[in-house]
């Protein structure tokens, strides 16, 4: 294993993400916080309690989850795509270094800065609203695979992207409605029995649903199929990842 060339992608993306603190840091984290203060100060201050919940403490970890998912994408997708649009990807692939190391260098930088804004979001929301974790291990368990499976995610998006618009198709049309469609403001069970069944083939269902039984103890789902579909979701990015690098899919000239 070639640590010194992890390292080395490792900290480039790093630095690239404190040279750009405002868009990867600053931007989110006050979006995030103006939720709060919509949905969680004026609108749940006249929502009734959720499974025992206050209603601004019930969104915290979904909107966590909502950006933790979004940056997630975005960073890794980023941190991949440059290097295919400027050409210095071929350098990359001429220095002795395999597609394992080079996948743990980029989603390594990718997650990384995905769980650090997470807590960043964590400590922001204690701002506005009052909450408690009940199981902080499997929080901190949750905001890391959630991150490096979207990170994971992310990387095939940009090896895939033609453009730097179709960077944004996945996150903005498809990721960001899952999410707000998969229990981030309200609870599945408050749903009718149809929709709720349609719901549970939301896949983000099971990632907010999980977050929130770490924090609360309560869960639309099961703690266990959440954890077995993010596991699941997990192994198919790496398979995926394993298939690009094999094939060379828009990795070669």
């Amino acid at each position: 294993m070639n640590f010194y060339a992890i390292r080395a992608i490792y900290l480039f993306e790093m630095a690239r993400a404190w040279r750009t603190l405002m868009q990867s840091v600053l931007s989110p984290v006050i979006s995030t916080s103006l939720y709060f203060v919509v949905f969680g100060s004026a609108i749940g201050s006249h929502m009734v309690e959720i499974d025992g919940v206050s209603y601004g403490a019930f969104i915290v970890p979904g909107m966590i989850m909502l950006s933790l998912l979004t940056q997630s994408i975005a960073n890794a997708s980023f941190g991949i795509y440059m290097p295919r649009f400027s050409g210095t990807i071929y350098e990359i692939h001429s220095a002795p270094i395999s597609y394992v190391e080079i996948v743990m260098g980029y989603v390594g930088a990718a997650a990384s800065k995905s769980i650090v804004l997470g807590l960043i979001m964590l400590a922001t929301a204690r701002l506005f609203v009052d909450f408690h974790v009940a199981h902080p291990v499997w929080m901190l368990a949750f905001l890391v695979l959630t991150s490096v499976t979207f990170s994971l995610f992310g990387f095939i998006i940009g090896i895939c992207a033609d453009g730097f618009e179709r960077l944004q198709i996945i996150p903005l049309m498809i990721i960001t409605p899952l999410t707000f469609l998969g229990g981030t403001f309200y609870s599945i069970k408050m749903l009718p029995p149809f929709w709720q069944a349609v719901t549970l083939f939301n896949p983000v269902v099971y990632l907010v649903s999980g977050f929130r039984w770490a924090f609360y103890g309560v869960a639309d789902v099961s703690v266990g199929i959440s954890v077995g579909m993010t596991l699941g979701f997990l192994l198919a990015c790496l398979l995926g990842v394993r298939w690009i690098f094999k094939t060379g899919y828009r990795l070669k000239a």
